[in-house]
């Protein structure tokens, strides 16, 4: 019977008796003042009468946020940054696990069907219909970057590996036993908040054969959660508050300096 992998491609796995199966040995990550990041061991098992040889791909993908960027251009011999690109659609997490290197794994476009590795990972930049103001910068650029596109995306994802939100292993997926496997998942500090999203998938003969989705979510805990909350339902009410403790904040400094 053949299965389907709900996904904008609409890919069709191959039929198969084969399937796979794994649990997280944690659902939740709380993130406090104190957190330096977490590691989240996923172990399965692979199910298949056949003695056809398996590979097992993990994909786990964090909430997409937008990424604002800018180049360094040189201006009447002055650097300056030039006018930010936002790319939307970026995950902010993004990791891949696997038994061996991926194009050893499938061919080229059942990886990018599936979206499998960070060269496979899509990252698109809107159509350029206008500029605009965003995060208080003017004149931010909605644009599709046409031949510049890979030399930004590749910034992009530069800045998150370099941030350790973006990460492959080729060898992360390892069997422990015949046909029991286990790969580790390492969330940075910078690791966003919000729902992330576990997709292994079990290949043969260079076919996805089997698909289960594991969900984690990380969410801020303690005195972080209640300021998250509050700047977030109440942002005008937030910023009010923060400006009246920062000016008592340099009200009481001046007083202490006045004294000495």
């Amino acid at each position: 019977m053949a299965l389907d992998i709900p996904s904008p491609a609409a890919l069709q796995l191959t039929a198969s008796p084969a399937a796979v199966s794994a649990a997280l040995t944690t659902t939740q990550v709380r993130v406090t003042s104190s957190f330096r990041g977490a590691r989240i061991v996923l172990y399965g098992a692979v199910f298949d009468p056949s003695t056809t040889p398996s590979d097992v791909v993990v994909i786990v993908r964090g909430p997409d946020l937008p990424v604002r960027i800018a180049r360094k251009t040189k201006v009447a011999g002055v650097w300056v940054n030039s006018r930010p690109v936002v790319f939307r659609g970026a995950p902010g997490f993004y990791m891949t696990a696997s038994t061996r290197p991926l194009a050893d794994i499938a061919g080229f476009g059942t990886l990018r069907r599936l979206g499998a590795g960070i060269d496979h990972l899509a990252i698109n930049a809107p159509l350029e219909q206008h500029t605009e103001t965003r995060y208080g910068v003017r004149d931010v650029v909605v644009s599709r970057l046409g031949a510049d596109y890979l030399d930004w995306r590749r910034a992009v994802v530069r800045l998150k590996e370099n941030a350790g939100l973006y990460d492959a292993d080729d060898k992360g997926v390892t069997f422990v036993d015949k046909d029991l496997f286990k790969a580790e998942i390492d969330l940075p500090t910078e690791a966003p908040t919000g729902r992330y999203q576990a997709e292994i998938i079990l290949f043969q003969d260079g076919q996805p054969v089997s698909r289960k989705v594991r969900s984690l979510t990380v969410e801020k805990a303690g005195i972080e959660r209640t300021l998250y909350l509050f700047a977030h339902r109440s942002p005008w009410l937030y910023g009010l508050v923060s400006m009246a403790l920062a000016l008592g904040a340099g009200w009481a400094a001046s007083l202490a300096f006045r004294r000495n």
